[in-house]
């Protein structure tokens, strides 16, 4: 990361456990600003559970146990006490499913405004349209907002779940596995719609798809059994990577 680059996100030591279960291991990690950062690794090597520990998802594990840091604006979203819906609204999230509300497509990109009070309807039609817009969505859907979302094709669900979560401007935008549900055509369209909202979000998807990291991702952190193995631009992480591990799993000779 260069001396400009502001960062989102600033991981010092962080550790997880599912009970006695060590699933992440002294991560430290800065997540640069108006970047897309992937998360790679085999199956199992706690990716989607870093990702989670963002919003504080893992909140609701019984058994999970976490240690160190995350600095969001130089405060740890991790002390107790924190407004877990404040920090919601600022750190969004995309699922590997789409998995749209069974309401139309408007009451679905207002849905985070409503819960926030929000009533005015002037507010609500243009925080639609932006978000629609922002998701490549507006033209295919500008006149049937009243329809049931669950009528969209998977690939238009996932843009309209990607217009619920921007509606409500966060600054950090999660993505875990986006497109691994939908077809090659609709892939394209999400990952051009990710180049997009690098401009307004700090984005971090976790893939198992390295020809997507290397397409769509600014910087790759490449994790193994719950340690950050390496970290850098793509660029280098994929042609001149410094440790054996990521050459091997990047080449497919393991993982």
């Amino acid at each position: 990361m260069t001396a400009e680059t502001e960062t989102a996100l600033t991981i010092n030591n962080l550790s997880l456990w599912y009970g006695d279960k060590q699933a992440l291991d002294s991560i430290s990690l800065a997540i640069p600003k108006n970047r897309i950062t992937a998360l790679i690794g085999p199956s199992g090597c706690g990716k989607s559970t870093l990702l989670r520990c963002f919003n504080r998802m893992n909140d609701v594990i019984d058994c999970c146990r976490i240690e160190g840091e995350i600095l969001l604006d130089r405060r740890n979203i991790l002390e107790e006490g924190g407004d877990l819906s404040a920090l919601r609204r600022r750190v969004g999230m995309v699922f590997q499913r789409p998995n749209p509300f069974p309401k139309s497509i408007y009451e679905n990109v207002v849905y985070g405004l409503r819960l926030q009070g929000v009533r005015d309807r002037r507010i609500l039609n243009e925080a639609v349209e932006r978000a629609l817009r922002a998701a490549a969505l507006w033209p295919e859907v500008k006149d049937s907002l009243r329809q049931n979302a669950l009528t969209l094709s998977s690939g238009q669900q996932q843009r309209l779940v990607i217009a619920r979560a921007i509606a409500i401007e966060p600054e950090v935008l999660l993505l875990d596995e986006p497109t691994s549900a939908l077809d090659p055509i609709s892939t394209l369209v999400i990952e051009e719609l990710m180049t997009t909202l690098k401009q307004h979000f700090t984005l971090i998807l976790v893939t198992h798809n390295m020809q997507q990291a290397a397409r769509v991702s600014d910087y790759t952190a490449f994790i193994h059994q719950g340690k950050v193995v390496e970290f850098a631009d793509t660029d280098t992480l994929f042609t001149t990577p410094k440790q054996r591990r990521t050459e091997d799993y990047i080449t497919g000779r393991f993982g």
